[in-house]
């Protein structure tokens, strides 16, 4: 079977069109672009690497027409868009549940800079103050202003939780909300198996985890005893790696262009759906790497 974007793009409209449907039955006048058409559209602008709005409509009216026989202009788009939040998370978590990943019993955790401003009078003027800090990138030894995306993901890479938060907030907190309000998924998970860096080391975190049934895989420190399991975690923590360099290279999750909270919520929810489409995609076709961008990039 041919995997291209064109092939994605149908079988995700088809896949909303069929499971979906309630996501056309909202009060008013139906609109000219669907809402399964507008997410299909979104994905495949996070795909092709397109960070400017006005400038993804431009191609798309010249190269997409066979796909999206109606286009709406810059502003309307971008409304629809932000309006569509609500709908994008749904459409993430159904198409994970249609895989068999969905279930796995192993967990990958981390998190990274999602950068709103370079410059003071950016941060200054931002509507995003108060929510978007000053934080600390160790990777790469570097500060940027803005917030931290955390993700738990599968080991095919498939997205389970995710979350934008104050970069000064401590990654055990954070990861412990997200635990708690998704509760019912680690509920589904008997015996799951949580990896983390160092980050997330604390006696009272990996208690409180084991309370909730979690057992936490992380690397030991330098004075402290080799830790079970540790001799595989190197392995297996390139993969989370892989999946934040995927976010960061092919679905350009650092250019953003997101200048208030919904404009950035929207944005980082659309690579995340465009990730979890591609997985979705790769699963049902049988591709060797689930978590491959490759052939709907270009």
């Amino acid at each position: 079977m041919t995997t291209d974007l064109d092939t994605l793009a149908i079988a995700l409209y088809v896949k909303l069109d069929d499971d979906w449907a309630d996501l056309a039955r909202l009060p008013g006048r139906p609109p000219r672009l669907s809402h399964a058409e507008l997410l299909c559209l979104a994905v495949m602008q996070a795909m092709l690497g397109f960070h400017e709005e006005a400038r993804w409509l431009r191609y798309a009216r010249k190269n997409l027409r066979h796909l999206f026989p109606f286009l709406p202009q810059d502003p309307g788009y971008n409304k629809r868009l932000r309006a569509a939040l609500p709908q994008i998370k749904r459409v993430i978590r159904m198409l994970g549940r249609d895989t068999d990943w969905w279930d796995d019993s192993v967990w990958i955790t981390d998190s990274t800079p999602v950068p709103c401003g370079m410059s003071r009078p950016t941060v200054k003027r931002s509507e995003l103050a108060g929510w978007a800090k000053y934080g600390y990138c160790a990777s790469h030894s570097r500060f940027f202003w803005g917030l931290r995306l955390y993700l738990v993901c599968t080991p095919s890479g498939l997205p389970v939780l995710w979350a934008l938060a104050d970069p000064k907030l401590d990654e055990r907190e954070v990861l412990g909300a997200m635990l708690e309000v998704d509760a019912e998924l680690v509920a589904e998970r008997p015996g799951l198996l949580l990896i983390a860096d160092k980050g997330f080391a604390s006696r009272p975190f990996e208690r409180s985890l084991s309370e909730q049934g979690i057992t936490l895989l992380r690397p030991s420190f330098k004075r402290e005893a080799k830790r079970p399991g540790e001799p595989m975690l190197k392995k297996v923590r390139q993969l989370i790696e892989s999946v934040n360099d995927t976010f960061k290279g092919q679905l350009g999750l650092e250019q953003h262009g997101g200048r208030t909270v919904d404009g950035v919520s929207v944005r980082v929810a659309q690579r995340v759906l465009a990730l979890t489409a591609a997985v979705w995609h790769n699963f049902h076709t049988g591709q060797a790497v689930s978590r491959s961008l490759t052939a709907y990039d270009h």
